[in-house]
């Protein structure tokens, strides 16, 4: 473990707060030490108030922030003198606490304390850092975890058994360090949780948080317990994109909600999945009690999703008759699924979600395997993972969550996606809440967005076998397809048909038509797997009910594009997948209008290209986001009962009405 401070970085970061800001982000680059919002850090600071009184506050980390990315807005500043109140307390709900935390608050605009705030309050350290190292837990976690832990640290940490986060690990830690603590004391240990460091400054605290974390390393190296060697072989039969997609589609079914899937097939989950006792050892429990809720209790061995919710329904049966608290049972599908095939698969309602679990779990990997060549990994009981799942404040949290976008957990593929009509597509389904995949012959769709719940792929449509792979991408990222836009084509210069080449024909009919043949034909299987039913919809053009002169391979592709759909209508509605059409016209801010095509069919009409872009009943000029946003909206809920539909686009147009 490798300090990263530098006192050239440290010195554009001014006062306290600003250093307890610098160093909170130095833990939080280092994935070892903290993921996705766990850890957590804090400063005592006095400050004066508006009524000229000397207060000391202390500012923990607020709930929502990750220590990577912190700033001070992220530090909750709460009173020290009422904190220490509390802390003496014998009895305080974790519902209490959340609201006294609440009104100690000197600044309301801040986000809510954490829930080990008064912990933070009660350590008598002006800086206190706090971690899930993964080393730590590497050795918390085993039979004997408690004397390894006293090996590697003797006095310099107090140790404290697991308690679960909140109030009573607040009181427990209050007290046990009060008796236990020494002058030789740097930090604290919480079995099966993680480690605190502490200093008069935060780069004391800082880098004893990195020297303690170092000693464990060392230790799982000297005891033979830091490198996972890998199996001698891997058995690398891949999968094909409808095995995938069927376990999304039955991971759906058991959690009565659509899910995104994202696999992962590299050499570590593989070798974690192929393991002869992964039945075993992967069953043991969460590495700390902050991944519970990520992750759940177990993951998945195997593709028994059915037998794994049976499974679920009988521990929550089970440990809800222990509960003193009324608790309603979440969803019993599972986060974590791990396959002698697939790998590493992870499921979230979103595709953040799912690479959150998958953030989480890949560490979870490493710290069972290490934990197990150092004598066995023992995890939490299953009472103490169903106390952190069903806790009362994450059951508040989720009463108070707000409906998800519509789109949430379902996928969409978009063609033609790099600009124009497709790229405005993308936008409209990933504010819907979809995870979407893009597909484009130009290179840039690959840099379009860099987010967990876009992928772009270089693809030609026009190419059957990189149609194929795209999908195998498609699929392994996200699990499968709900949405399916057609928007890839080309518009040639105008030419009469006496002018009009062979080659140029072929050409048009192979992009605007035989690729989305292509495309329907293998998305078809997917689709019919949609937890919500398929949706396709379809870019045609005004030219099918009204085509103009000198557009003859452009107007034929997209009429027998437009036919196409409505066969497949017919055919797919008993698979439960509708499809429908829109006819847009003089959509100028798409590839297809060259200067030279705008240009030549203004010229042909007689218009300037400015009368011609709003040569329409209402006068308006029609854009890519008015199209991307009908499109979105007729996979949705507004449209569900509507198949086999052409819709027009143009802002009225006399010749087609």
């Amino acid at each position: 473990m490798k300090s990263l401070w530098s006192d050239r970085e440290a010195a554009e970061y001014k006062g306290d707060l600003g250093l307890r800001v610098y160093t909170s982000q130095l833990l939080g680059r280092d994935p070892s030490l903290v993921l996705h919002g766990g850890g957590n850090t804090s400063v005592k600071i006095c400050e004066q108030n508006l009524v000229g009184e000397e207060e000391e506050i202390l500012y923990v980390k607020g709930s929502g922030w990750d220590l990577e990315t912190i700033a001070e807005a992220g530090f909750a500043p709460v009173r020290m003198a009422h904190l220490l109140k509390l802390a003496k307390l014998q009895v305080l709900s974790d519902s209490q606490m959340v609201n006294e935390l609440k009104t100690q608050m000197t600044k309301a605009s801040a986000p809510a304390p954490s829930v080990e705030t008064i912990l933070h309050a009660s350590l008598p350290y002006k800086f206190v850092d706090h971690t899930h190292a993964d080393a730590v837990i590497s050795v918390t976690n085993t039979a004997n975890g408690w004397e390894r832990i006293q090996e590697i640290y003797g006095d310099d940490v107090v140790i404290i058994p697991y308690v679960m986060p909140g109030f009573d690990l607040a009181r427990v830690c209050a007290e046990k360090f009060a008796a236990e603590k020494s002058d030789r004391t740097i930090g604290m240990v919480l079995m099966n949780h993680g480690i605190f460091s502490f200093g008069a400054t935060a780069h004391e605290s800082y880098e004893r948080m990195i020297a303690l974390v170092d000693r464990a390393e060392v230790y799982l190296q000297e005891h033979h317990a830091w490198e996972i060697s890998p199996p001698a072989s891997l058995i690398r039969d891949s999968e094909t994109r409808l095995e995938i997609a069927k376990l999304r589609s039955e991971v759906s079914q058991v959690a009565k909600f659509p899910v995104v899937l994202s696999s992962h097939a590299d050499e570590k989950s593989l070798a974690f999945a192929q393991r002869k006792d992964v039945n075993i050892i992967s069953q043991q429990g969460c590495a700390t009690p902050d991944h519970v809720i990520r992750t759940k209790r177990l993951p998945l061995v195997g593709r028994d999703v059915k037998a794994y919710a049976e499974s679920y329904c009988t521990y929550f049966a089970e440990e809800s008759a222990k509960s003193t608290q009324s608790v309603t049972i979440l969803d019993t599908a599972p986060r974590v699924i791990l396959d002698r095939l697939l790998g590493l698969v992870t499921v979230g309602k979103s595709a953040k979600d799912a690479a959150i679990v998958a953030d989480i779990y890949e560490h979870t990997m490493e710290i069972i395997q290490r934990s197990q060549l150092l004598g066995g990994y023992q995890a939490l009981p299953a009472s103490d993972i169903f106390a952190v799942e069903y806790w009362e404040l994450e059951q508040a949290k989720l009463k108070k969550s707000g409906s998800a976008p519509a789109f949430t957990g379902e996928i969409a593929l978009v063609t033609g996606a790099a600009s124009g009509i497709g790229k405005a597509c993308v936008d409209s389904l990933l504010k819907r809440g979809a995870a979407v995949v893009g597909l484009d012959i130009n290179p840039e769709i690959e840099k379009l967005y860099d987010r967990p719940d876009f992928v772009g792929i270089t693809c030609d449509v026009s190419d059957e076998s990189a149609i194929a792979n795209a999908l195998d991408q498609a699929v392994k990222s996200f699990g499968g397809l709900d949405i399916l836009i057609l928007n890839a084509g080309i518009f040639p210069s105008g030419c009469r048909i006496e002018n009009l080449d062979t080659a140029t024909w072929q050409k048009v009919m192979h992009i605007n038509l035989d690729a989305n043949l292509i495309l329907m034909r293998e998305c078809y299987p997917l689709l019919k797997l949609a937890p919500n039913g398929g949706r396709v919809v379809a870019i045609g053009s005004k030219n099918v009910p009204a085509p103009g002169p000198a557009a003859a391979a452009y107007s034929a592709s997209k009429a027998a594009l437009t036919q196409l759909m409505r066969v497949a209508a017919l055919e797919w509605s008993s698979d439960r997948i509708r499809i429908n059409t829109l006819h847009p016209n003089a959509v100028f801010d798409t590839g297809i209008w060259t200067e030279d095509v705008l240009t030549s069919r203004a010229q042909h009409y007689g218009l300037t290209v400015e009368e011609y872009k709003t040569n329409n009943l209402l006068k308006v000029e029609v854009t890519s986001r008015h199209v991307a946003e009908l499109a979105a909206e007729m996979c949705g809920a507004l449209f569900a009962c509507t198949t086999a539909a052409q819709v027009p686009i143009d802002g009225g147009n006399d010749r087609v009405i």
